[in-house]
This record gives C-alpha cells, structure tokens and sequence, in this order.
C-alpha cells in the first residue's frame, strides 16, 4: 500500500474543496498496475519554514499563491528540494502573465487580436526612474497607438486577472480617462472583436477541458450558459487545442482560456489565469464535471508519480510555430499531438478507466445526495443576501437537478 498526501493551499472558498475532499473520501483506495495506492487530503496552514524540511504533501493544489508570497515562496522551495507535483507550476506564473503568452501564442500562429504595449501613466516609486526617463524614454502619442489598434478596444493591465482594471474604451476621450486611472499599472490596448458569433470560456483541468458558452457582461451566477452543440465540431476541437496549447506550453494544469468566435474563426484573448473560476455559484451546471477532473487528474498524477518539469521546453512548440510550409490547421494538429503527449493522454485515459473506473457513477451519486444539497445552501447563504436566499437555493437546485438527469 502506498499512500499518497494531496495538499491543498486555499484562501477563502470553501465549496469546490469540500467537494473535492468529499469525492475523494468516497473513492478511498485504488488499484492501478499490481499496486494499491491510498489517497487522503489536507487543508495547508502557512507558517514560517525551515527551507530544509521535508514536506508530507505528494502534490499541492494551488489557489492561493498568485497573489500572497509566503505560500509562493513555500511552493518554490517544496518544488525545487522536494520534487512536490504543483498545481499550478508558481515559476512560470509568475513569470509568463498575459504579455508573456499573448507574444508566445502570436509566435505560434494563433489569431491574437492586435495588441500593443504602453508605459505606466505613473512611473514606478524608485529614485532612479527619472534620470533614467530622461535619457531613454521616448515621448509617445497615445492617441495615435490607439488609432494604430483600432476602436473599440481594451484597455487592460498586462499581467491582470479577474477583469480587474479592464476598460471598453470607444474614443479618444474614455481612453485618456481610463489611462490616467491607470496608475502604476502596465497596460495593453487590445483590439475589440465586435459582433462575434459566440464568446466561450474553456476551463482545463490536466488532460481534460469543458468549454462553455460565456456571457461576461450578464451578473456572476448566470455567465456559464447551460448550452450544448454552441460550436461546430472543427470550431470546438480548434478552442480546445487552443487552451490545452497554452497549458502544455507554460507548464499549467489548472487554467482558463477566453475565445472569441466570429466568422468561423477563433481569436484566443485571454489565456493565464492563476486560479480559475472553480466557485459553484458561478459554473453551477459545470461545478460536478469541474470536481471530477481535478479529482481524476491529481489522483492520476499522484498515484504515477508524474513527474513536474519546473522549466520550460519550448523549442519543440516553436519549430512548429516558425515552419512555413504548414497550414495554420497543421500547426494546430501538430500542437495537440504535442499537447497531448505533455499530458499522457494515453496513460491518463488508461489509469481512468483501470482505477477509476465508477468515479463519474459516485460523482452523479454525490450530486443527488444530501451531503452535496446541505453544501449548495450553505454556500448560497454565504454568497447572497438573505431575501435572496429562497430564489437562488431554487436556481441551483434546478441547475445541478438537471446535470443529474442528464448523466442518467
């Protein structure tokens, strides 16, 4: 019997985990290739560390780290001394954000939007940035990258999440408004796709992604319509590729990609999310297929004791990317070989249906059971307030009420 820790490095959400952990527990041990593996979770506290301790955690499940440094600091060291498997890998988030992968994607061939790059408005507090500016920096018509750009577009920060700091500017004039409240922050303008066909949001767990028909100007718990078939089959494979591309590319498992569809073609404009919507209230309909392959990959990368490259490879990708004589659906074919090699498709379908083969028969039983409803309300009473207690503890029990029927 080999046992395995699964850590999780959480801040304050408490419904996706206690799924999770719930699934988990309903699993217990596994049998894969001759050998018995036995699974358990555990909540991380973070605390002071001796760099030379030996952590108990086989793998951490990461949701905190993108913005507190004491946990990312904990990760690096667990990752570099120990050989912890991370999700997600804190080297490469910290240091490939939007602009990292919007230059890396459009190397590759993908349809980014135009993007250009512009100064802070306030420059950063240290002595030496004036001097510095003087000598070096050159004037620029912020007016004039805008035309160069196109309106409308984007105003938004390079290495942002969460629609934090994200502007629609129209003109001149909401643009110079939106800079100047800006501040410190490093900016794209981005090119606005206007009068899409559909903007989708595909969420990649591992070697698994669901893509979802995404309504971001509608409030948080209606976003994620419940739509089926939104996509042809060759549009569908190619947003797909698209999100596992990025993934295997920077290392990440746990990632959301946002893709706007117009005309039959696919324009990837947002692809680094450090911590993805997970929340229930939120993906609602999705939340069962969400927990379902977290638990599968994790126990999958536990239980083969898969290994985390800390750097990168992206040589490969790149000589892809830079050929000539390959057609841009060439290229995508030969980023999913590429992408499914990094996950172990083969292997990871393989230990599904040998270990795990009744996951999805108890995920669906969980769903439909009491454990789960009593966790939908309080969740929903932590999330809204009271007089909409009543309406949204009915919303969701419709939503997850039908993912149920549908499995069955």
């Amino acid at each position: 019997m080999t046992a395995h820790l699964i850590g999780l490095l959480l801040g304050t959400e408490e419904d996706w985990p206690t799924a999770y952990e719930g699934i988990v527990g309903r699993v217990g041990a596994i049998d894969y290739r001759g050998e018995r593996h036995e699974l358990a979770t555990e909540r991380i506290l973070n605390e002071p560390f001796d760099l030379r301790y030996r952590p108990r955690y086989d793998l951490v499940i990461d949701r905190l780290a993108w913005w507190y440094d004491v946990p990312r600091e904990w990760l690096k060291k667990i990752a570099l001394m120990d050989g912890a498997y991370l999700l997600n890998n804190p080297f490469t988030f910290q240091a490939m954000e939007k602009h990292s992968a919007y230059c890396a994607m459009m190397r590759l061939g993908l349809k980014v939007p135009e993007t250009w790059l512009i100064p802070h408005k306030l420059p950063p507090d240290n002595p030496r940035y004036l001097p510095t500016a003087e000598r070096y920096n050159a004037p620029f018509d912020l007016d004039a990258i805008a035309a160069e750009v196109g309106y409308p577009l984007y105003l938004k920060p390079f290495d942002g999440g969460q629609w934090v700091g994200v502007s629609r500017v129209r003109g001149s004039t909401e643009l110079h408004r939106a800079y100047d409240e800006s501040g410190e922050r490093l900016m794209h303008l981005q090119r606005a796709i206007e009068d899409f066909d559909v903007f989708t949001r595909s969420l990649s767990v591992g070697a698994e992604t669901v893509v979802m028909r995404f309504e971001p100007d509608r409030p948080l718990h209606d976003r994620y319509a419940v739509a089926h078939d939104f996509l042809t089959p060759e549009l569908g494979r190619e947003v797909v590729t698209i999100s596992r591309l990025v993934n295997a590319f920077f290392r990440w498992e746990l990632n959301s990609c946002e893709t706007i569809v117009k005309g039959g073609d696919a324009y990837p404009i947002d692809y680094a999310n450090a911590s993805p919507d997970l929340a229930l209230t939120s993906l609602h309909y999705y939340f069962p297929w969400a927990i379902e392959a977290l638990v599968r990959w994790t126990l999958f990368c536990a239980a083969t004791a898969r290994r985390m490259d800390v750097a990168l490879d992206l040589e490969p990708y790149f000589a892809v990317g830079d050929r000539d004589d390959l057609s841009y659906e060439e290229k995508l074919r030969e980023y999913r070989r590429l992408a499914d090699a990094h996950f172990q498709l083969d292997e990871y379908e393989a230990f599904g249906a040998e270990a795990l083969p009744h996951l999805h028969e108890l995920v669906v039983e969980y769903v439909a059971g009491a454990d789960f409803d009593r966790l939908l309300v309080d969740t929903v009473r932590e999330t809204f307030p009271p007089h909409e207690h009543e309406q949204f503890v009915a919303h969701y029990r419709g939503l997850l009420g039908s993912w149920v029927l549908d499995q069955k």
